[in-house]
């Protein structure tokens, strides 16, 4: 499982990047991955709990080192389309400056309810597809792909520049805007730097919990992809929020 970093213009407009953005991924386990009604647990050291629809791509075929994919070739290399919601621990994300355990825990990647195989025509309508993410009702996600930095054809692309895609592999593309954590203001920010690492997050994470969108335990994740008439439909997936500490084994 791979995933798209900062791969909406909305999203980061949210968190600070201004110009271009280099395209860049990165690894999530396996092991995160789960069903689309279960609960996603919070660990109990986890305070910051953050909610990230986005389109998951399930390879069909290899992918070779060297592959270049155009628009006409995504039919040959992605088998179909899968909500997938990639769930982040931002105080682990942004303390220790990585994704890959903050974004890895089980739980972390809810996935489905439906695998839509495409045929080769439905390629053309994915810009339509309205990614819409909602907490206790409340709609919090809502772009559709036209919102995409660097679209599939060109992801793959840029993948197969330096390892191979099997079948089954997954590669989520990115969330939109919305997402509980948000750049803080540039005056801030700029103040923040000059602060020791450790008096930095303190001020960080404590003007942070007076945010009330990050998810809690009780809370009910809603998400959707789908076109506008219908042709391609993702379903719905509805994951609770749960407390390791009160999650059955």
């Amino acid at each position: 499982m791979i995933a798209q970093m900062v791969n909406y213009r909305s999203h980061a407009r949210d968190s600070g990047f201004t110009g271009d953005i280099p395209p860049a991924f990165f690894r999530k386990a396996s092991g995160s991955v789960s069903g689309p009604g279960e609960a996603v647990v919070r660990p109990s050291h986890v305070k910051f709990l953050d909610y990230e629809i986005e389109l998951g791509l399930v390879m069909g075929a290899p992918l070779p080192v060297g592959t270049v994919v155009e628009e006409r070739d995504l039919p040959s290399y992605i088998a179909g389309l899968v909500i997938t919601n990639d769930v982040s621990a931002r105080d682990v994300q942004l303390t220790k400056t990585q994704f890959y355990e903050s974004k890895s825990y089980p739980t972390f990647t809810p996935t489905g309810p439906h695998l839509a195989l495409l045929d080769p025509e439905d390629f053309a309508h994915l810009l339509d597809l309205r990614l819409r993410l909602s907490v206790n009702g409340e709609l919090r996600q809502d772009r559709t792909l036209a919102d995409m930095i660097v679209r599939p054809a060109q992801a793959l692309t840029l993948l197969a520049r330096f390892q191979t895609l099997d079948p089954g592999d997954l590669l989520l593309t990115g969330t939109p805007g919305g997402t509980a954590l948000k750049a803080p203001p540039k005056a801030v920010e700029k103040i923040g730097a000059l602060l020791p690492p450790a008096v930095k997050w303190k001020a960080f994470f404590k003007s942070q919990a007076r945010n009330p969108h990050y998810l809690h335990t009780g809370d009910v994740i809603t998400a959707t992809i789908s076109t506008p008439d219908g042709r391609i439909d993702l379903g719905e997936q509805r994951t609770p929020v749960a407390d390791a500490n009160r999650h059955p084994r």
